[in-house]
């Protein structure tokens, strides 16, 4: 199996190589259009701005690239972001894979910190990324901006109030938290999506 990371101007990318080395995966790191056409599975990470992040995606061309993927793809925190319509972070317009808006954090009250930095549990799970879940899973966030509960929603998480934790749609699986510092259950949803169809 062919597993390649989208590489480009966002953090976080060798932790989630390393991950992956885990689970006994040799992933490739590339901005080779080619070989991400190619690749069995695609991990989209991201630790960054959105603004400054879209602006590069476009001048590289990867923004189309990346809509145009027919395989399993994983958006990770910055990268799940990124993959909806527009963000507030920059008032960037982004990928539109998901059309939703992204939203910042405000705080309600005095204990409410952004960015919600942490362990936190996610429900509700829907999807095949999170097969083998019988009851809340505690997985790891870094965010100041959030996707309200959408169509899209595969799992949610609340803080400050109800959000997704994870979306998907068709080939497109997102999660808000990053996978691979979750621990025990990030390593399984790392699994699961290596082995979807």
């Amino acid at each position: 199996m062919k597993v390649a990371i989208i590489k480009y101007n966002a953090g976080n990318i060798h932790s989630v190589d390393c991950a992956l080395r885990r689970l006994g995966v040799e992933a490739v790191i590339t901005a080779d259009k080619e070989l991400l056409r190619t690749a069995d599975k695609v991990i989209f990470p991201g630790v960054g701005e959105a603004e400054t992040t879209m602006n590069h995606l476009k001048a590289t061309g990867m923004d189309e690239l990346i809509k145009s993927l027919r395989q399993p793809v994983l958006g990770i925190c910055l990268g799940m972001q990124l993959m909806c319509r527009y963000s507030e972070e920059g008032e960037a317009d982004c990928l539109g894979i998901f059309d939703v808006s992204v939203k910042r954090f405000v705080s309600q009250r005095q204990e409410d910190k952004v960015p919600h930095m942490g362990w936190n549990t996610i429900e509700q799970t829907n999807s095949e990324l999170f097969k083998g879940f019988t009851h809340e899973e505690f997985v790891y966030f870094v965010h100041s901006f959030y996707v309200p509960v959408c169509e899209f929603t595969s799992a949610q998480t609340d803080y400050i109030q109800p959000f997704s934790a994870a979306l998907h749609k068709d080939n497109f699986y997102a999660t808000q938290f990053h996978p691979e510092k979750s621990g025990e259950a990030g390593e399984r949803i790392i699994k699961n999506f290596l082995e979807l169809r």
